[in-house]
């Protein structure tokens, strides 16, 4: 008996990165890829994210963005504690079928590690996500429902206040019996929080970047 060829399927070289005519992998199977096949697919282009089985690829990244991100992630180490550690653009693991990667996380840091490649939600304290347009559903409304269902306790939410390079941060805490997030306060010139842990990060430094 003579085996059918897998059906495969073409990956545009703009979003891989690549030469030629693609990057060709098998089709998705039936019910969607795994965590396991967001780990060991061969050629996957760098920070490609699961979400309810399909893959996700990025965009290229906007200024705004990766500033925002440098931003976030210097102030949340100069103020976190030793017991947990500042993390960006992981994959954390949700379920079997997602595995989003969020801009910042902030982590248990016994879950960190030299070869470490993700994180599972019970070891995340708290997920950010810098809004792309490209992705804004996904940024604003996917993702929050799903890091709230895996128990995150902390998310906050950042998008740009007009159209410099301003940004503003919507700091939500989870509602541990609902699992919904619940808006804690809006921070435009000074963002000051007191979870996961304490930290006051002054949001027009960005304006020096």
């Amino acid at each position: 008996m003579t085996a059918e060829p897998i059906p495969e399927t073409t990956v545009p070289t703009e979003l891989t990165g690549a030469t030629g005519s693609g990057v060709r992998w098998p089709m998705p199977p039936l019910d969607g890829y795994t965590v396991d096949d967001l780990f060991t697919l061969p050629d996957l282009p760098p920070h490609t994210q699961l979400m309810d089985g399909s893959l996700v690829f990025v965009s290229p990244q906007r200024d705004f963005h990766g500033v925002v991100i440098d931003l976030l992630v210097a102030g949340l180490r100069a103020s976190a504690p030793s017991q947990l550690k500042v993390r960006r653009e992981m994959t954390v693991v949700l379920d079997k079928r997602n595995g989003p990667e969020p801009d910042v996380c902030v982590v248990r840091a016994g879950a960190t590690g030299p070869d470490v490649t993700h994180f599972e939600a019970e070891e995340v304290l708290l997920a950010v996500e810098v809004v792309s347009p490209e992705s804004k559903a996904r940024d604003t409304d996917t993702k929050p429902h799903k890091y709230a269902a895996a128990g995150i306790p902390h998310f906050w939410l950042v998008d740009r206040s007009g159209t410099g390079m301003r940004p503003v941060v919507r700091v939500y805490e989870l509602d541990p019996l609902a699992k919904t997030y619940v808006l804690r306060g809006i921070h435009h010139d000074e963002l000051k929080v007191d979870g996961p842990f304490g930290a006051v990060i002054d949001l027009t430094a960005v304006d020096d970047l």
